[in-house]
Order: structure tokens, then C-alpha cells, then sequence
């Protein structure tokens, strides 16, 4: 495994997980309409949403891994943002559709006879899904895919509503609980519901350019004072774009030292930026220290010093 590369890693994970998911949904779909559980139905319809954003996944995964070209210089990276923010759209309409059909059987109920092919079936599905996860969180790790880390969580997601489902499946099979499948479905679709929003949120951050986490920034703070030379710096910013991180950063440097000194104090900076930091570019600015300046940091707090 460690002789594959990163994208075929993740083209790979992602290939898993739409096996996974079709296979599940057809199964899943099959028994709900042997058994007629409402929290089968919810979780066959979990899966289809999973077969889904497998393929958005795989079609972004695939994408964002373009290299740059002449009208985007930058890559293709934020397609897994917006792959991610898809998905989660995906599921909040799939959420809300069980819960219409959950407060329909409540004023209409649909009665429950045959539990034991959906026990056996859902015992399955966790098994599978277990597997799954394993890799697809390993790639996850190892590439910083934001799309395989949504995919992933989609399945974490499964193994807890496939529990609940196993455990009301139970109750209706000895104690003809009707009421708890129904319950079940609501609770596993508002559960899908609040994950998805939280999915959406961090996609839009990537896709307006928020700002790299805080230990980027002490990482790259760190090479930044382990140089000799640098007297300074201001308006570091960063982005992120799918694995890639991009930064901007004005190093304050002697003001009297020739072009090609400050060139080479700021391939030092790069060289030991991306020792810690593998995929990130950077772009470096050279300002005389203590040069006054309408500098970004100064626009950002409210004031200009110059």
C-alpha cells in the first residue's frame, strides 16, 4: 500500500466507497420493503446518499488532483470543498424526507411483523461499513482529503444509526414496540441532518478562502524565527485548496543587504517552511525593517500607521 501514491490512494478509497454504498442501499432497500421499517427505509436511503456522494467524491478527488493550467493557477483543490458542501445538501434533503414519512405514520401507522431478515441485514451493514472506515480514514490522514474526510464520516454516522436500528428492531421483535422504529428513523435523520450542516459549514470555509489552522501558522511562525536574518514579518495570510496550503508572507530583512542576500534569506524560509509543512507553496515579499506601511495586519485591527 505504501507504494501507491496519494491520488491513487484516494481515487482508490473513494472506488470503495461506492462499491460499499450501492451494495448496502440495494440489500437495505430490498428488506425495507419486506419488513416495512421506517428505519430501514431511513438508512437505505443513508446509503443511496453515501453511493452519491461516493461519486462526487470520486469525480472531485479526481479533479482537484488536475495540475494547475493557464485559467487556474492555483489548481482544482477547492473541488473537494464543494464536493463536500453537495453532499451535505444531499443528506439534509434526504433527512427531511424521513421525517415527513416518520410524522405520517404516527397519524397513520404501518404495522411491523418480520424483524429478523433486518437484524440480520443491519448486523451486516456494520461489519462491512467497519472495514470501510478503516481505510478510508487512513487515507483521509494521510492525503488531508476533505472529501474522503466527509465521505468517512457519512459511515461513522452509519454504524451508529445501524445500532439504533438493530437495538428498536430488537424491542419490536419482543415487545412489539411500533413506536420505536418510527422514533428511530427521526432521531437517525435529524442526527444526519445537524452532521451535514456542520459538513456544510467547514466546505464553505475552504470555499472562502478561511484562513490555514492554528498550527500551520506556529509551524510556520516557528521557521520563521529558527531563520537567521529575518528581523520580522507581517501580513501572513493563508488559504486552503483541497491537500494544498497557499502563503503570503512579507519577511522585514536589512535593509542593506544586496537583492541576491535577501533572496537567499527567503529561499531559507521556504526551505524550512516546507520541511514542516510538505504541501504548502509560499509566496515571499522582502520590506526593509521598520519601513512605515499601510500593512494589512494595520487595516485588519482598524488603524494605518503611516
Amino acid at each position: 500500500m505504501s507504494s501507491l501514491s496519494d491520488e491513487k490512494l484516494k481515487v482508490l478509497a473513494a472506488e470503495s466507497g461506492i462499491v460499499l454504498a450501492v451494495i448496502l442501499g440495494i440489500i437495505k432497500g430490498i428488506t425495507a420493503l419486506y419488513t416495512g421499517s421506517l428505519s430501514i427505509l431511513s438508512s437505505m436511503i443513508d446509503s443511496l446518499a453515501d453511493a452519491f456522494s461516493s461519486v462526487i467524491s470520486l469525480i472531485a478527488v479526481k479533479f482537484s488532483a488536475l495540475p494547475p493550467s493557464d485559467s487556474h493557477r492555483y489548481g482544482y483543490g477547492k473541488a473537494e470543498a464543494l464536493s463536500a458542501f453537495l453532499q451535505a445538501a444531499f443528506i439534509i434533503g434526504s433527512g427531511v424526507f424521513v421525517l415527513y414519512d416518520g410524522v405520517r405514520r404516527f397519524i397513520k401507522p404501518e404495522y411491523i411483523t418480520e424483524t429478523t431478515i433486518g437484524l440480520a441485514v443491519m448486523i451486516f451493514s456494520i461489519i462491512a461499513t467497519m472495514v470501510v472506515i478503516s481505510f478510508q480514514k487512513y487515507v483521509a490522514r494521510k492525503t488531508k482529503s476533505l472529501a474522503l474526510e466527509a465521505e468517512s464520516q457519512h459511515y461513522v454516522v452509519d454504524i451508529l444509526t445501524n445500532s439504533a436500528i438493530i437495538v428498536s428492531l430488537i424491542f419490536l421483535k419482543y415487545f412489539d414496540w411500533q413506536w420505536l422504529d418510527i422514533v428511530t428513523a427521526c432521531a437517525i435523520s435529524v442526527y444526519l441532518i445537524w452532521s451535514a450542516v456542520i459538513l456544510a459549514l467547514k466546505a464553505l470555509d475552504d470555499i472562502t478562502d478561511r484562513e490555514a489552522d492554528d498550527n500551520t501558522k506556529k509551524l510556520i511562525t516557528q521557521a520563521l524565527s529558527e531563520t537567521k536574518g529575518v528581523l520580522g514579518y507581517h501580513d501572513l495570510r493563508s488559504r486552503v485548496s483541497g491537500a494544498r496550503t497557499f502563503v503570503e508572507i512579507h519577511l522585514e530583512l536589512d535593509g542593506n543587504l544586496t537583492l541576491l542576500e535577501a533572496h537567499k534569506i527567503s529561499d531559507e524560509v521556504e526551505k524550512k517552511i516546507t520541511e514542516k509543512l510538505p504541501q504548502i507553496q509560499i509566496i515571499i515579499h522582502q520590506d526593509p525593517h521598520g519601513l512605515k506601511e499601510n500593512r494589512l495586519d494595520y487595516r485588519l485591527k482598524g488603524r494605518c500607521d503611516l
